[in-house]
């Protein structure tokens, strides 16, 4: 049974097609994984997030810890019984938490102690506590445990924390591998941080290749610095890290910054943006985004987008404009998942315009599209 096996199948420039192949099933990459925060993505069963062609989702440690609690889990029979999703699951380590609920929380060399934004009770996070959390989970992919500072921060802000998450990177290594079978079937992931900065990125990048891990994720971006500094973050970074290990960049995206990412050497992706878009009336297509809560679809007969195949596209552009702006929970979740739908395929259409040798014409060809509108 292999526990983590990553193959490259293709080039084109520095955009790869490969495979993970984990024991709960095999991982194509450019992959987009969606986000499951609280052991469901968002008005999807299961079954259906498989049909759209997801080959992982992702969970969240932190939600997870609080409600229902990772021993309640693992009493359940662990995260993949508990939700019935039988293929890999990758999950946070609830250090994004660091940033996103700074007011609640405070941060020291142990770890981070966090206010429930559930009931005000107290929680302390370590790099160890982080790994046993995900360990009765049940993860197939483990996040270290890191801090991840907005890029507006002073630089010596910035290399502190970096410093501080290299720190709780070799913690989180050591308190993985003593994990038992757990650690036997799983794979752990560090996390490159820096913010923009080319000289910190090349240092947590070296700090991580010492300590040794089965991929390697891109942190501290898409946290408010505009797709232009992510992508000239991505024009080096990925580079800094090991080519023949899986490079995750954390929290992206849209889907042109997916295409701009995998073309700087990307694999792996989780954003909450297609299920949360789904919910608001908002639909990804070739085209561009459209908003369906507007009124110039209330008598569209159109499919949202014919080439991409979901639920969705057997109905109207009016139904899903009249569910919507009902507050129906149909409407929710047939956008939900036509969005995911779109973005399997968009992976799907990169995967094979890369093993065909034409990535350039094809991301040439979805920016005429999707950015016209």
């Amino acid at each position: 049974m292999t526990r983590f096996d990553f193959a490259v199948h293709a080039t084109d420039g520095r955009a790869r097609t490969g495979t993970i192949t984990m024991r709960r099933g095999e991982i194509r990459t450019p992959a987009f994984m969606p986000v499951g925060t609280a052991a469901t993505v968002k008005a999807m069963k299961p079954d259906s997030v498989r049909a759209t062609g997801a080959d992982i989702i992702l969970g969240n440690t932190y939600h997870l810890m609080l409600r229902p609690g990772a021993e309640r889990v693992a009493r359940l029979g662990g995260l993949h019984r508990f939700m019935r999703w039988d293929r890999p699951i990758l999950t946070d380590s609830g250090g994004y938490q660091v940033m996103s609920l700074a007011a609640l929380r405070k941060l020291t060399e142990e770890g981070v102690t966090f206010r429930s934004h559930l009931d005000g009770s107290k929680h302390l996070i370590s790099p160890e506590r982080s790994m046993e959390i995900q360990r009765l989970l049940g993860s197939d992919i483990v996040m270290c445990f890191d801090e991840c500072p907005r890029a507006d921060r002073p630089l010596a802000e910035i290399e502190a924390s970096m410093e501080l998450s290299m720190r709780w990177a070799r913690r989180s290594r050591d308190a993985f591998d003593a994990g038992g079978e757990h650690a036997a079937g799983a794979a752990l992931f560090g996390i490159q941080q820096g913010a923009l900065d080319e000289r910190l990125r090349a240092r947590s990048a070296a700090a991580l290749r010492e300590i040794g891990f089965d991929g390697y994720a891109i942190g501290g971006l898409a946290v408010g610095e505009g797709q232009e500094a992510m992508f000239a973050t991505l024009d080096f970074a990925p580079e800094q890290l090991p080519a023949d290990r899986p490079r995750y960049l954390m929290g992206v995206g849209k889907p042109d910054d997916l295409v701009g990412a995998v073309e700087r050497g990307v694999d792996m992706f989780d954003c909450v943006l297609p299920t949360r878009s789904g919910r608001n009336g908002q639909a990804f297509t070739w085209n561009g985004p459209i908003n369906l809560r507007n009124a110039i679809h209330a008598e569209d007969e159109r499919p949202v987008d014919e080439r991409v195949v979901s639920d969705a596209s057997r109905f109207s552009r009016a139904y899903l404009h009249h569910l919507h702006r009902s507050g129906e929970i149909l409407g929710a979740m047939l956008l939900t998942e036509h969005n995911l739908a779109f973005y399997q395929q968009l992976m799907a259409a990169m995967r094979e315009a890369i093993a065909a040798g034409r990535f350039a014409e094809f991301a040439a060809e979805f920016r005429r599209n999707y950015l016209r509108g």
